[in-house]
């Protein structure tokens, strides 16, 4: 299928591991130029070396200024943005009854707030063209919270509802807003939330990992590169008319329709 993102420009938060960065590749590969981004400089330009039509961007997404400064970073590398990957590290793990102000703060300034202001910033641009992507790299947790990641479930609903609310009014205009929800890929952040879960139960991290994948009925966690492949879908011009949606990657994992 042809995407349709030949001479497209893509910004990918957080693209130097994990998902981020299997949707920077899938998206380079069908023609996009891509701005990679991360905190570590060296990491921003190795990852984006490996890619056909990349720039590297190194910033500090939630530090403030940080959103600002890789609008304007990534404008003067590649000219207004048609795509808008949201992505990025959420809180750390806890139950719910251990949850304080600080916490819920943290929570907003990490999932909600950077990811508004990138949102807000290449938002004109698209509705000028006709044309734009916004899609969020979120998690399962916004249709079935997960056990031990409050915050996590907090801020992502927060954002999830925000965006649900913003691809009804762009929708006439080209602009599409959409959410990808993985469930359990073999990513560093499943691995940390896997040994997080050890360490709570007193079980061993093989165990964990085991006992998680008997729950998905894919009998497996997902290939970071099918993750990238579906992201990149969304992304493309066949898909104009999906908008307002939360689709699942997971395996079957989320027992709900």
């Amino acid at each position: 299928m042809e995407l349709g993102l030949q001479g497209k420009t893509a910004l990918v938060c957080a693209s130097t591991s994990g998902l981020g960065r299997a949707t920077a590749r899938a998206l380079a590969a069908d023609g996009a130029t891509v701005v990679v981004t991360g905190r570590s400089s060296d990491r921003v330009a190795e990852v984006a070396g490996e890619l056909p039509n990349a720039v590297g961007v190194a910033c500090d997404l939630v530090a403030d200024g940080g959103a600002e400064q890789l609008l304007a970073a990534a404008r003067e590398a590649v000219g207004d943005l048609d795509v808008l990957v949201l992505n990025g590290p959420g809180p750390a793990p806890g139950p719910a009854s251990g949850t304080d102000t600080a916490g819920i703060e943290q929570a907003i300034a990490t999932l909600v707030k950077p990811q508004q202001l990138l949102v807000q910033g290449v938002l004109p641009a698209m509705l000028d063209k006709g044309w734009g992507r916004i899609l969020s790299i979120s998690s399962t947790s916004v249709q079935a919270p997960l056990p031990n990641l409050s915050l996590s479930n907090l801020g992502r609903a927060a954002l999830a509802g925000y965006l649900k609310t913003l691809a009804a009014e762009v929708a006439a205009q080209g602009v599409t807003v959409n959410s990808l929800l993985p469930g359990r890929i073999a990513t560093p952040r499943a691995r940390q939330i896997d040994e997080a879960a050890a360490e709570r139960t007193g079980r061993s991290l093989s165990e964990v990992e085991a006992a998680s994948r008997a729950g998905i009925p894919a009998g497996r966690y997902g290939d970071p590169d099918e993750f990238g492949a579906a992201a990149a879908f969304l992304c493309s011009a066949p898909a104009a008319y999906i908008t307002g949606t939360a689709l699942r990657c997971d395996g079957g994992l989320v027992p709900t329709l």
